[in-house]
Protein backbone atom coordinates (compact mmCIF):
# COMPACT_ATOMS: atom_id res chain seq x y z
CA UNK A 1 0.00 0.00 0.00
CA UNK A 2 1.42 3.48 -1.13
CA UNK A 3 1.37 6.34 1.40
CA UNK A 4 -1.46 8.30 -0.78
CA UNK A 5 -3.94 4.89 -0.32
CA UNK A 6 -3.26 4.78 3.53
CA UNK A 7 -4.35 8.71 3.69
CA UNK A 8 -7.86 7.80 1.77
CA UNK A 9 -8.63 5.08 3.71
CA UNK A 10 -7.79 7.03 7.27
CA UNK A 11 -9.96 9.68 5.96
CA UNK A 12 -13.03 7.17 5.86
CA UNK A 13 -12.46 5.72 9.37
CA UNK A 14 -13.86 6.44 12.62
CA UNK A 15 -11.06 4.16 14.46
CA UNK A 16 -8.20 2.62 13.42
CA UNK A 17 -6.76 -1.17 13.88
CA UNK A 18 -3.89 -3.21 12.76
CA UNK A 19 -4.28 -7.49 12.09
CA UNK A 20 -1.30 -9.01 12.53
CA UNK A 21 -0.91 -12.28 9.96
CA UNK A 22 -2.16 -14.93 12.79
CA UNK A 23 -5.18 -12.43 12.68
CA UNK A 24 -4.97 -10.92 16.20
CA UNK A 25 -5.16 -7.66 16.50
CA UNK A 26 -2.45 -5.09 17.42
CA UNK A 27 -3.94 -3.68 21.01
CA UNK A 28 -5.62 -0.94 20.37
CA UNK A 29 -4.07 1.17 22.54
CA UNK A 30 -0.41 1.23 20.53
CA UNK A 31 1.35 4.22 19.04
CA UNK A 32 3.11 5.35 15.80
CA UNK A 33 6.34 6.23 17.19
CA UNK A 34 7.72 6.57 13.64
CA UNK A 35 6.98 7.66 10.15
CA UNK A 36 10.15 8.26 8.24
CA UNK A 37 11.98 7.17 4.79
CA UNK A 38 14.51 4.52 4.25
CA UNK A 39 16.70 4.42 1.80
CA UNK A 40 18.18 1.06 1.06
CA UNK A 41 21.00 0.97 -1.11
CA UNK A 42 22.73 -2.31 -1.97
CA UNK A 43 24.35 -4.90 -4.40
CA UNK A 44 22.66 -8.11 -4.76
CA UNK A 45 24.15 -11.45 -5.41
CA UNK A 46 24.22 -11.24 -8.95
CA UNK A 47 26.17 -7.97 -8.74
CA UNK A 48 23.92 -5.35 -9.41
CA UNK A 49 23.65 -1.64 -7.81
CA UNK A 50 20.15 -1.10 -6.32
CA UNK A 51 18.03 1.13 -4.70
CA UNK A 52 14.69 0.93 -2.34
CA UNK A 53 13.17 3.67 -0.97
CA UNK A 54 10.05 2.86 1.64
CA UNK A 55 7.81 5.03 4.44
CA UNK A 56 8.59 3.65 7.43
CA UNK A 57 5.66 3.15 10.15
CA UNK A 58 6.68 1.71 13.49
CA UNK A 59 4.22 0.55 15.72
CA UNK A 60 4.94 0.06 19.62
CA UNK A 61 2.24 -0.68 22.40
CA UNK A 62 2.91 1.18 25.88
CA UNK A 63 1.28 0.58 29.34
CA UNK A 64 -0.66 3.72 28.73
CA UNK A 65 -4.08 1.49 28.09
CA UNK A 66 -6.00 5.15 27.47
CA UNK A 67 -4.15 6.24 24.48
CA UNK A 68 -6.21 5.82 21.11
CA UNK A 69 -4.45 7.00 17.79
CA UNK A 70 -7.83 8.52 15.69
CA UNK A 71 -7.25 8.80 12.30
CA UNK A 72 -7.20 12.36 11.76
CA UNK A 73 -4.23 12.40 14.18
CA UNK A 74 -2.21 9.92 12.12
CA UNK A 75 -2.93 11.91 8.38
CA UNK A 76 -1.55 14.67 10.50
CA UNK A 77 1.94 12.77 11.45
CA UNK A 78 1.58 11.22 7.81
CA UNK A 79 1.21 15.04 6.36
CA UNK A 80 4.00 16.34 8.55
CA UNK A 81 6.49 13.90 7.72
CA UNK A 82 5.64 13.98 3.77
CA UNK A 83 6.55 18.58 3.95
CA UNK A 84 9.46 17.87 6.53
CA UNK A 85 11.10 14.67 5.23
CA UNK A 86 10.34 15.01 1.59
CA UNK A 87 8.27 11.82 1.55
CA UNK A 88 6.65 10.97 -2.10
CA UNK A 89 4.21 8.69 -1.95
CA UNK A 90 6.32 5.85 -1.56
CA UNK A 91 5.30 1.53 -0.66
CA UNK A 92 4.66 1.97 3.27
CA UNK A 93 6.70 -1.30 5.34
CA UNK A 94 4.92 -1.79 9.06
CA UNK A 95 7.96 -2.65 12.45
CA UNK A 96 6.16 -4.05 14.55
CA UNK A 97 7.54 -6.29 17.70
CA UNK A 98 7.76 -9.38 18.06
CA UNK A 99 10.11 -12.28 19.16
CA UNK A 100 12.19 -9.27 17.44
CA UNK A 101 11.20 -5.84 15.16
CA UNK A 102 9.32 -7.78 12.55
CA UNK A 103 8.53 -6.04 8.58
CA UNK A 104 5.39 -6.45 7.08
CA UNK A 105 4.20 -4.67 4.20
CA UNK A 106 0.60 -3.09 4.48
CA UNK A 107 -2.74 -3.80 3.31
CA UNK A 108 -6.25 -2.60 3.90
CA UNK A 109 -9.56 -5.65 4.24
CA UNK A 110 -12.04 -2.36 4.50
CA UNK A 111 -12.03 -2.46 7.94
CA UNK A 112 -8.46 -3.28 9.37
CA UNK A 113 -5.06 -2.17 8.06
CA UNK A 114 -3.36 -5.61 7.56
CA UNK A 115 0.17 -6.36 8.16
CA UNK A 116 1.07 -8.74 5.23
CA UNK A 117 3.98 -10.67 5.63
CA UNK A 118 7.36 -10.60 3.73
CA UNK A 119 9.70 -12.95 2.23
CA UNK A 120 13.53 -12.84 1.44
CA UNK A 121 14.11 -13.46 -2.18
CA UNK A 122 16.63 -13.88 -4.25
CA UNK A 123 17.02 -10.31 -7.02
CA UNK A 124 19.66 -12.11 -9.44
CA UNK A 125 18.38 -15.62 -9.47
CA UNK A 126 19.57 -15.33 -13.75
CA UNK A 127 22.65 -14.27 -12.56
CA UNK A 128 23.62 -16.79 -9.74
CA UNK A 129 22.26 -20.23 -11.12
CA UNK A 130 19.03 -20.29 -9.48
CA UNK A 131 16.81 -22.62 -11.54
CA UNK A 132 13.15 -21.65 -12.75
CA UNK A 133 10.71 -22.99 -11.23
CA UNK A 134 9.12 -25.31 -13.60
CA UNK A 135 5.41 -25.46 -13.93
CA UNK A 136 4.26 -29.03 -12.00
CA UNK A 137 1.37 -30.85 -14.52
CA UNK A 138 -1.03 -33.38 -13.48
CA UNK A 139 -0.48 -36.77 -14.94
CA UNK A 140 -4.09 -36.33 -15.82
CA UNK A 141 -3.75 -33.02 -18.03
CA UNK A 142 -1.32 -35.13 -20.06
CA UNK A 143 -3.41 -36.11 -23.15
CA UNK A 144 -3.63 -39.90 -24.20
CA UNK A 145 -1.74 -39.18 -27.43
CA UNK A 146 0.82 -42.42 -28.24
CA UNK A 147 4.37 -40.94 -26.63
CA UNK A 148 6.62 -41.69 -29.78
CA UNK A 149 4.15 -39.98 -32.30
CA UNK A 150 5.56 -36.91 -34.35
CA UNK A 151 3.49 -34.51 -32.37
CA UNK A 152 3.27 -36.33 -29.07
CA UNK A 153 4.18 -34.58 -25.66
CA UNK A 154 6.84 -37.15 -23.96
CA UNK A 155 9.75 -35.70 -26.18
Amino acid sequence: MKLSEIKNHLSELDTIAFQLPNGELVPNHFHVTEVGKITKNFIDCGGTVRNEEVVNFQLWNANDYDHRLHPEKLINIIELSEQVLGIEDLEIEVEYQGQTIEKFGLDFDGTNFILASKQTDCLAKDNCGIPAEKPKLNLSEINNEPCCSPDGNCC
